[in-house]
């Protein structure tokens, strides 16, 4: 194990866990010491691959007194049950997105976090990439003057055509709300600061769908949660945003993030990657002038925020991707999909700090 390191054990050994895996090797803070998987052969498969040099059952992982942090990255409807049992076998966690389904379900967590002195921290992490640290600096130093409003667009057809088991994408705990809107919600409030209030829409535009990616090619899949949310965002910063997630637009050319200031207008990038492009347009100065990268990593580098909890572990601070930003995106996103069932706004009960930038010197030192 490296010097100082946190030891990482991965629970959930699906497509995502391969980047996560890639990437704690190139942190000092990170030593990648066990894996497990409900699908054995799938935690073998990893180990194999990345030489990681245990492979557990999911329990026996959650027991195991050298495993520092649990990265969970387990489906969505299990990350309250193994982040609640690694909080109380005495780990850190750092969950995929979302921190869980319910929302009860993340206040008992970060209530389990405070009562055993652990943290707890989330994906997304690409907030903390290149490009919209870019971003956040320009708004910081009042290239735009203050942020009066923004828009956030993520528009699609759906994951049936390309996804091996879309099912769970139009289950409960799915939808483009909860599985991509984590995204696009962190961004906002580490640019903008807490949301105070939502109103919106929600609908089902397709009740079937039919998986046309293998192996399941020609199933039916019932829809059972909304695919197209539409909300207006209102910031305690007095910012308001529209958003809009969907699964039922077979094309859309509307921009990923723009933020609209008093004195010009700042175009994010996909907050789904970690570099740019940012453009910037300023009258009189900047006339939609792409931005160099001010920060370090620009590529795929998701286990940023993990190596920025382990930081956070050993110097004693919070972390960046805190559970109190994720339980409040997780809000923001009920709150969205609500709204236009009770036809009124919602206020935002739970708020959270906007997270520290990376400061220049952090670009790879973590």
């Amino acid at each position: 194990m490296k010097k100082s390191a946190l030891s990482i054990g991965v629970i959930g050994c699906g497509n995502i866990s391969g980047i996560y895996c890639r990437r704690i090797k190139e942190f000092p803070v990170l030593s990648l010491a066990a894996c497990a998987d409900l699908d054995r052969a799938k935690a073998e498969a990893r180990a194999n691959e990345f030489n990681i040099p245990t492979v557990l059952s999911p329990d026996e992982l959650l027991l195991n007194p050298s495993i520092d942090i649990i990265l969970n990255l387990t489906t969505p409807q299990a990350h309250y049950t193994i982040a609640r049992r690694a909080l109380e076998a005495g780990k850190h966690v750092y969950n995929e997105k979302p921190l869980c389904v319910e929302l009860h379900e993340a206040k008992t967590l970060l209530k389990l976090a405070r009562k055993h002195r652990r943290l707890i921290a989330c994906a997304p992490d690409t907030f903390l990439g290149a490009g919209l640290q870019t971003c956040r600096k320009l708004i910081d130093d009042g290239v735009i003057g203050t942020p009066v409003a923004a828009t956030a667009f993520m528009m699609c057809h759906g994951h049936e055509s390309w996804h091996p088991n879309p099912e769970f994408y139009y289950q409960h705990g799915g939808g483009p709300m909860l599985d991509m809107g984590p995204y696009y919600l962190t961004a906002l409030v580490s640019l903008l600061g807490p949301v105070a209030r939502v109103c919106g829409s929600a609908s089902i535009s397709f009740p079937t769908r039919t998986i046309t990616s293998q192996p399941k090619a020609g199933t039916l899949i019932t829809v059972e949660t909304p695919t197209h949310i539409q909300a207006v965002l209102e910031f305690a910063s007095g910012a308001c945003a529209t958003i809009i997630t969907s699964f039922d637009v077979w094309g859309a050319r509307l921009p990923f993030i723009e933020i609209y200031g008093s004195l010009g207008t700042l175009s994010c990038p996909d907050p789904n990657t970690f570099g740019g492009p940012v453009k910037l347009y300023v009258p009189g100065k900047y006339d939609w002038a792409e931005v160099p990268l001010i920060h370090g990593y620009a590529e795929n580098y998701r286990g940023l925020g993990l190596a920025d909890l382990a930081s956070a572990i050993r110097d004693k601070r919070p972390a960046r991707a805190n559970g109190d930003l994720a339980l409040h995106v997780l809000e923001v996103m009920h709150a969205a999909i609500n709204a236009g069932r009770l036809g009124k706004y919602i206020k935002i009960k739970s708020s959270c700090a906007r997270p520290a930038p990376l400061s220049l010197n952090q670009n790879h030192s973590l």
